[in-house]
């Protein structure tokens, strides 16, 4: 039967975290890694059958390996993000019809959330984890002129994002061609004009980013487990 992957992105670099922590998906949260953190929820929401662990270095991926659900296939990581997700896209078996892409950077995504994307992408083919922007954006003009965008129409993209592996592996395939930076899944599924499903997500679901966020995240995971 048609099996669904999660790709667990792990191999970006974190030139932003200036030296705080030698692998920020190793960072310790809550006395664990962070990658554990996403790990674990993903294995207990059993909506994957698969894993591609995408790494950055050998000396991170034994280190992963002793955290990663399985069954497990690990994946050297690419320049860009957009270039590991393509490797990861290529190593699937034949057999994967549906793929969770997350950024291990993002560990407080919930069993239900994974549970609730699931189903959706079954009847969809495409949907992602997003939060309503509720500052006021404005785009920056030429001449220094600023033009108001309508909040209430805007999202800010979360992971996992999840897709028919047809679809998604048919889009950055576009994107290669087309010589493409993007900076999300669903960038890619743009250009081929598919409608992508939005989960609302009420919930903080920040990516570390700066040294800065560790003790928000230390914050974040005490209200989670309180």
């Amino acid at each position: 039967m048609p099996r669904t992957a999660a790709i667990l992105l792990a191999a970006g670099s974190g030139q932003r975290m200036n030296g705080a922590v030698e692998d920020k998906i190793l960072a310790p949260l809550g006395g664990r890694p962070l990658f554990v953190h996403s790990a674990t929820t993903f294995a207990e929401s059993g909506v994957a059958d698969f894993y591609v662990i995408v790494y950055r270095d050998q000396k991170q991926m034994m280190e992963l390996s002793a955290y990663a659900p399985t069954p497990a296939l690990f994946v050297p990581g690419g320049v860009e993000r957009q270039d590991s997700v393509a490797a990861a896209l290529a190593a699937l078996p034949p057999d994967i019809s549906k793929v969770f892409i997350h950024d291990c950077a993002r560990p407080f995504v919930t069993v239900d959330q994974l549970i609730a994307l699931h189903k959706i992408v079954l009847r969809e083919d495409a949907v992602v984890l997003a939060h309503r922007v509720t500052d006021s954006i404005k785009e920056h003009r030429v001449g220094g002129r600023l033009k108001s965008l309508d909040r209430d129409k805007l999202w800010a993209m979360e992971t996992p994002q999840v897709f028919d592996r047809e679809l998604i592996v048919k889009a950055y395939a576009k994107v290669a061609k087309k010589g493409l930076h993007i900076t999300d899944d669903a960038a890619a599924v743009e250009l081929l004009k598919h409608p992508i499903a939005i989960l609302e997500n009420p919930l903080p679901n920040p990516k570390l980013t700066t040294p800065a966020d560790l003790p928000w995240f230390e914050y974040l995971l005490a209200q989670q487990t309180a």
